[in-house]
């Protein structure tokens, strides 16, 4: 069996936004080189996210306004954690709502993916350097 890892590193200049990193992991796998295996990936800090969903961007207003409201960022006193100094105690909520990792089957070299499926990266508390994992095993 085949190991493949890198980091994938972003610097969103936004609080929150979701970009798709989908053309990023194939370059992976295609530098991998496994046909047949999983590929791993996962945000590497806790205000941020990866999902698998589809491409479009009111889906993504709607995740941005529903987060928001679930979880407003202000006023910063509503979050106990935000006493340590940070701002950042809504970022931690959105996370956890949102998911830490997906897992996607390879099959014949490609991501065996549904109708529609993208692998996206989301930031709750951006404006600073951030990586995520790309782990993939396989033959």
């Amino acid at each position: 069996m085949k190991s493949y890892r890198k980091e994938l590193w972003f610097n969103v200049t936004k609080r929150m936004e979701f970009i798709n990193i989908t053309p990023q992991i194939n370059t992976c796998l295609r530098e991998s080189g496994i046909q047949e295996g999983l590929v791993l990936v996962n945000a590497m800090h806790i205000t941020a996210s990866v999902l698998i969903n589809d491409d479009e961007s009111g889906l993504h207003q709607d995740y941005e306004e529903w987060l928001e409201k679930l979880a407003p960022h202000e006023p910063i006193s509503q979050y106990r954690h935000n006493n340590t100094g940070e701002d950042n105690g809504d970022a931690h909520l959105k996370r956890q709502v949102m998911g830490r990792e997906v897992v996607v089957a390879i099959t014949g070299g490609k991501l065996d993916f549904g109708p529609w499926e993208q692998i996206f990266y989301g930031e709750f508390d951006g404006r600073r350097k951030k990586r995520v994992l790309v782990k993939i095993i396989g033959e």
